[in-house]
């Protein structure tokens, strides 16, 4: 059995970014401003609050983290913490109070969690992290009309007045397949791997090829054991001949596995007249530095934001944030940027769903009316080495992008 990486997506927090953020972009550049700004209270000062209190503003959030979890869960929500309170630093005036709630880790502990915060005067959730915890705690919060902006990337938990701010599958592809039939490249093939991310894959990809008047020779999904993926590779390398594109939507070692068989089966794959083309999860040091995988084209979020937010929180903690810890910072400044600009609609769906979206560490994103986030995304090319950006990802929803 290969090892196999479940890493959604991957991925810098100069001075200049700060102000962007900052500015959480809005309507068209509409300005959220931060800081030491004046004017009335937006409420009543919360009460006394039982979990862990980030901030001294008026507006009171709720963190749901699983802080008490063991393993990579309680590692995962240590580091959304820290996140959080990077962002208080940052902008200590925001006019937001945010409230730790430790979940466990469980779906169980998540509604419990989410009932005390409501309680407590919550008007808006923040996570949890894991599916079940998200589908767990909605019926509480529409029934509260309190929204939540979860970080889970299952699309199934989203709905309305649940966002998920998250790197969720099918934004990746429906860009790198955009981008393969802007260059020429529109028929194609897909090697998925046979789990429900597969299918989602699956999905935007039909869609998408159909968009940009693309051709789908054929798709094949393969079970999680090397023989399987072996044999359904070697399929797709017998038809090298019939397409311009071939879509591995995968992660950790099976990228590398398929691609080390389809060129070495197939002239057309050995000399790029065939394209490999991936998902976010190519971002991977067993991808990027595979030399079968060199030349090939993935869909990620805009690097530009990441690693500088780590060296920063790396210097504040003492130790590297988890990729999705991005997330925690980009929600507490989306949180507070909307209690400075929109007042009392602060977090309503019209402005949390505003068609122009907002723009974070990882790049420029925007809630569905369904809660599932878009986000614009660069497309990479893998060198061998790692990577370099060959189509940078579009500031705005405006301006193009999938």
């Amino acid at each position: 059995m290969f090892r196999r990486n479940l890493i959604v997506s991957r991925r810098n927090l100069s001075g200049a970014f700060i102000v962007t953020l900052a500015s959480v972009l809005v309507a068209s550049c509409v300005q959220i401003p931060l800081g030491n700004r004046g004017g009335p209270a937006l409420s009543a000062t919360p009460g006394q609050a039982t979990g862990e209190v980030l901030g001294t503003g008026t507006v009171r959030v709720a963190m749901l983290l699983p802080s008490s979890a063991t393993g990579n869960a309680g590692t995962t929500g240590l580091a959304f913490r820290n996140a959080t309170e990077l962002a208080i630093r940052d902008f200590p005036n925001a006019g937001i109070q945010v409230v730790i709630y430790d979940t466990g880790g469980t779906a169980e502990g998540a509604r419990q969690a989410a009932g005390t915060a409501l309680r407590e005067g919550a008007e808006i959730f923040l996570g949890p992290i894991f599916s079940s915890s998200v589908k767990a705690i909605t019926p509480q919060a529409r029934r509260a009309g309190v929204p939540v902006v979860a970080f889970s990337s299952d699309p199934s938990a989203a709905s309305p007045g649940v966002y998920l701010l998250s790197f969720t599958p099918g934004n990746d592809i429906r860009r790198i397949i955009a981008y393969s039939a802007s260059k020429g490249r529109k028929s194609f093939a897909g090697l998925l791997p046979n789990i429900a991310q597969g299918a989602i894959a699956e999905a935007a990809f039909r869609e998408t090829s159909a968009r940009v008047g693309g051709r789908i020779v054929a798709i094949e999904h393969y079970e999680l054991d090397q023989q399987d993926i072996r044999t359904k590779a070697t399929t797709m390398a017998e038809l090298a001949g019939q397409i311009d594109a071939l879509l591995i939507a995968d992660a950790g070692d099976a990228v590398p596995l398929i691609a080390d068989i389809v060129t070495n089966a197939s002239a057309n794959v050995a000399q790029q007249k065939v394209k490999l083309l991936g998902n976010g999860q190519w971002d991977d040091p067993r991808v990027l530095n595979d030399p079968d995988l060199r030349g090939g084209w993935f869909a990620g979020p805009d690097n530009s934001g990441f690693s500088a937010f780590a060296r920063r929180y790396a210097s504040a903690f003492g130790g590297q944030p988890p990729r999705q810890a991005s997330l925690a910072y980009d929600a507490t400044v989306l949180a507070a940027g909307l209690v400075r600009q929109f007042g009392a609609k602060r977090f309503s769906r019209s402005v949390l769903t505003n068609p122009n979206g907002f723009s974070g560490i990882d790049g420029v994103f925007r809630f569905r009316n369904d809660g599932v986030t878009e986000r614009q995304l660069a497309v990479y090319e893998v060198t061998g080495s790692g990577l370099r950006v060959i189509d940078p990802a579009p500031k705005s929803f405006t301006g193009g992008g999938f």
